[in-house]
């Protein structure tokens, strides 16, 4: 997924630890074949490949589950986040390596082949239909917070309750480690690491989401790796968006849908997602 993984959790033995280790990575491998749009004969390019045919395809248990989370957070944030941006992906993609701008016509024609209300699901079936021709799904946004919700269900299946999955940032949660209240979590400041506030967690997901390290400069502007589905332009103003939800999984698609959106919509999503605690701080 083109992070680094880190595992941290307390086991009764080292062969224990080992075994529960090699079971993890090689499940986030299987998640990497299922959702990385970056492998031709991945899960999802081959769904995909599909859109705009009519038919509806039969997929995979974990694929169907984080597009169905994916599903309900684009509703719920207006399209603040959407998992079929990906058209418009793969033209900023093109791009940022050449270090030129798209043209309007390029990202009109990529957003034309957008929009979550056209990727359809079938729950009982667990099947999806992409109704629209040329639609091309990327969860950048929030396949690696799903990856680390696994992570976490992979312990807690072999019997290990205090565990905690960094997947680029974003932070998956289980019971506390022995003897202490929580985890104790670095929140970063948009300013110095002395203003960072720490907090202490269990059993919940956090992920920050802001264009600190990643944008593009054209013609004195900066502009986020982080594309706005409304314009398929990179965001232009910077901020830090730090989301504390009930799983990994929610918290990086928030944390990306309120980076898009501005002050109402933003309004719109605390209230759709009560659970969660939202942070936004501007960036200079």
């Amino acid at each position: 997924m083109g992070s680094p993984f880190r595992l941290v959790f307390y086991a009764p033995d080292d062969s224990t630890a080992e075994s529960a280790a090699h079971t993890v990575f090689a499940h986030l491998e299987q998640l990497n074949t299922l959702m990385s749009d970056y492998l031709d004969g991945s899960e999802i390019n081959r769904l995909s490949g599909l859109s705009g045919r009519g038919k509806w395809v039969r997929v995979s248990d974990d694929l169907f589950a984080v597009l169905d989370s994916a599903l309900v957070i684009s509703q719920l944030s207006d399209g603040a986040f959407d998992a079929t941006i990906g058209p418009v992906i793969q033209v900023w993609r093109k791009y940022f390596r050449l270090q030129q701008f798209p043209s309007k016509k390029e990202i009109r024609n990529a957003l034309a082949r957008c929009g979550y209300q056209h990727m359809q699901l079938d729950r009982r079936f667990k099947l999806v239909k992409l109704a629209k021709s040329g639609m091309r799904l990327d969860l950048g946004g929030i396949g690696k917070g799903f990856a680390a919700d696994e992570a976490l269900r992979v312990l807690r299946h072999m019997g290990i309750r205090s565990a905690m999955i960094d997947a680029g940032g974003d932070l998956a949660l289980s019971d506390a480690p022995p003897g202490e209240a929580g985890w104790k979590i670095s929140i970063s400041s948009a300013q110095t690491a002395e203003d960072d506030e720490v907090v202490v967690l269990a059993n919940c997901g956090i992920a920050t989401s802001g264009a600190t390290y990643r944008y593009f400069e054209h013609k004195g502007k900066k502009y986020s790796h982080i594309v706005d589905p409304a314009t398929g332009v990179g965001l232009t103003h910077h901020i830090r968006t730090t989301v504390i939800a009930s799983s990994a999984t929610k918290a990086d698609a928030l944390a990306t849908a309120v980076s898009v959106a501005g002050e109402k919509k933003r309004v719109m999503i605390r209230r759709n997602f009560p659970d969660a605690t939202i942070r936004v701080v501007p960036v200079p």
